[in-house]
């Protein structure tokens, strides 16, 4: 017996929409034959916000791999520095620095003004600015130096690290989206197809994408951690949707990169810092 005609739709659909944002978030090719039968809509790219987590479990799972590798033929401190650096280097390839872009352009936008309208057209300059690069280059800092710390404590707490918080990140994004209204250049924004509000549904999803990768954090590092880490995500995205409501009265496409990268720094540290 077959599976009802409705469940097989909605799960061809969700394919479609998971495949949508890999081609939306990633470099990952989805062209020819397969790109037509995935398609295209502002609807559906909506719709495969759901799906940002299960984004991360791929782009997690290149970092974690190419940390992995790297560390096991390159010894000692400078060895997990370096390891670190080429882990952070391949997940910016594979996303096209999405993520790291939009922090700098908010960076530059509400640090070159103080005024809604002027930050606003600060963050659509493609040109990075001062407080950009700052950012930027604190950010990547950052995180290599917090991965290097990582791994002292072992391949799997640094894997399960890194897998964790790519997808845990870029579930933080999706409550801005379901809680604050859009305020970018509907015309032109990265995030133009975002405006709307996700519903419920979409939120459900991506919690289901997001949980599972709880769970290698928690047999490597333990459940104290663990929570600590969810903790971290979640403190660093209020802090963030605070910003955004106080600065921009809402969300645009760079502050949901900016979101994503805050929060992926805050579960490194939340992970790294000594129990």
């Amino acid at each position: 017996m077959g599976l009802p005609a409705e469940y097989t739709q909605g799960t061809m659909n969700g394919i479609r929409h998971f495949l949508l944002a890999l081609q939306f978030f990633t470099r990952l090719p989805v062209t020819g034959r397969l790109a037509q039968w995935v398609g295209f809509s502002p609807r559906m790219l909506r719709a495969s916000a759901a799906h940002f987590p299960g984004v991360g479990w791929l782009v997690g799972g290149v970092g974690a791999a190419v940390f992995t590798l790297a560390q096991a033929g390159l010894p000692g401190a400078a060895g997990a520095l370096a390891a670190a650096l080429l882990s952070t280097v391949a997940t910016a390839l594979f996303t096209g620095a999405f993520h790291e872009d939009g922090l700098a352009d908010m960076a530059d936008g509400l640090g070159g003004s103080a005024d809604r309208a002027r930050a606003l057209e600060i963050m659509k300059d493609s040109r990075i600015g001062a407080f950009g690069a700052i950012a930027l280059a604190l950010a990547l800092g950052l995180k290599v130096a917090l991965l290097a710390t990582l791994a002292g404590q072992g391949a799997a707490a640094v894997a399960s690290a890194i897998v964790g918080a790519h997808v845990l990140s870029r579930l933080a994004p999706l409550f801005l989206i379901r809680g604050l209204p859009y305020v970018g250049d509907s015309g032109a924004s990265k995030a133009k197809p975002l405006a709307d509000a996700i519903g419920g549904g979409a939120l459900a999803v991506g919690v289901a994408w997001s949980i599972p990768a709880l769970v290698p954090v928690a047999l490597a590092q333990g459940a104290i951690k663990t929570i600590a880490m969810v903790l971290a995500c979640t403190l660093a995205a209020g802090w963030m949707a605070r910003l955004l409501w106080r600065r921009l009265g809402g969300f645009t496409g760079d502050g949901l990169g900016a979101t994503q990268q805050v929060c992926e720094l805050a579960i490194y540290l939340a992970l790294a810092w000594r129990a």
